[in-house]
């Protein structure tokens, strides 16, 4: 099973998708049409989320394992320390084995509810992201990323600690990590600058959702935790009640940031698609990102 770092090890950027596990049956057709839609375009990676409390756990689970065996793609599963032992969290790590798995994004987590409300640990489990990092590689030769927050982690006092816990997860063995949304280039490539300035040379990613309905606009804004900029809401506001302009918009937006991006030497973009495959083909196909023979 490849790694994530060796799929980025090349001369030219690539991209890669984001999942989240089916609700029921009807989620799980959309989400393997959108599967097979995108695997000709050979993403680097693909990745399926897992639930607050590992709410998701079996789907994420199942649908990992159906990648791995059915398609050509390199899956990366998520896993989170919330409401979890370390024996339970090993015996996921096991099974993500079992099933030819070889990379793990680590989070903490939320706490159950409320992203912002205290965290509990469980008396058994793990507190830190950095733990978790540890707990993977100790379990196999796992590729391990992480995530990066852009704008600080709400929880750190300030940019210069969060970069300094982000360092701390590279250092118990993580390889990459995978920054939250943000709205502007400046915003990754300021984090990629204290990464680089604390010591670190391990890679950044950047998270990028195509703005395609004013939902997927709010739903950055609320994942970022940071407030819009005033040039993207005046670019896309006015256009909301005419769904056609706003998504044409929205996607030349995102298109322009991506570009910047690529100039700026990132490895990768890593691509939320809401289990939807239409709008990320569009950007990488504009992008230049996608195999001639797909």
């Amino acid at each position: 099973m490849t790694s994530i770092v060796e799929r980025l090890r090349g001369d030219r950027p690539a991209f890669s998708v984001e999942f989240f596990p089916p609700r029921d049956a009807a989620d799980e057709a959309v989400l393997w049409r959108s599967i097979r839609d995108l695997e000709p375009l050979d993403p680097a990676y693909m990745s399926i989320t897992y639930g607050a409390g590992g709410s998701s756990r079996d789907g994420t689970i199942r649908s990992i394992a159906r990648v791995a065996t059915e398609t050509t793609l390199v899956p990366m599963a998520h896993l989170t320390a919330v409401d979890h032992s370390v024996a339970e969290l090993r015996n996921v790590i096991g099974w993500y084995a079992a099933v030819g798995v070889r990379n793990v994004l680590a989070l903490r987590g939320d706490p159950p509810g409320d992203p912002y409300g205290e965290w509990v640990p469980h008396p058994d489990g793990l507190n830190y992201a950095e733990e978790l990092v540890s707990l993977v590689r100790s379990l196999g030769d796992f590729c391990v990323g992480v995530s990066a927050f852009p704008y600080g982690h709400p929880r750190s006092p300030d940019l210069n600690t969060d970069t300094r816990y982000l360092v701390r997860k590279f250092s118990a063995g993580a390889e990459f990590a995978i920054a939250q949304l943000f709205f502007q280039p400046e915003d990754f490539l300021r984090l990629r600058d204290r990464v680089a300035a604390a010591g670190s040379s391990a890679l950044l990613i950047p998270g990028v959702m195509p703005l395609t309905t004013p939902r997927t606009l709010h739903t950055t804004i609320r994942l970022s935790g940071a407030p819009a900029p005033s040039s993207l809401l005046d670019r896309l506001e006015p256009l909301e009640d005419d769904p056609k302009a706003f998504r044409a918009e929205g996607l030349d937006i995102v298109t322009e940031l991506c570009e910047r991006l690529i100039a700026e030497g990132v490895p990768d973009l890593h691509f939320y698609t809401f289990n939807r495959s239409k709008a990320t083909r569009e950007v990488v196909n504009r992008l230049g990102l996608v195999p001639v023979r797909a």
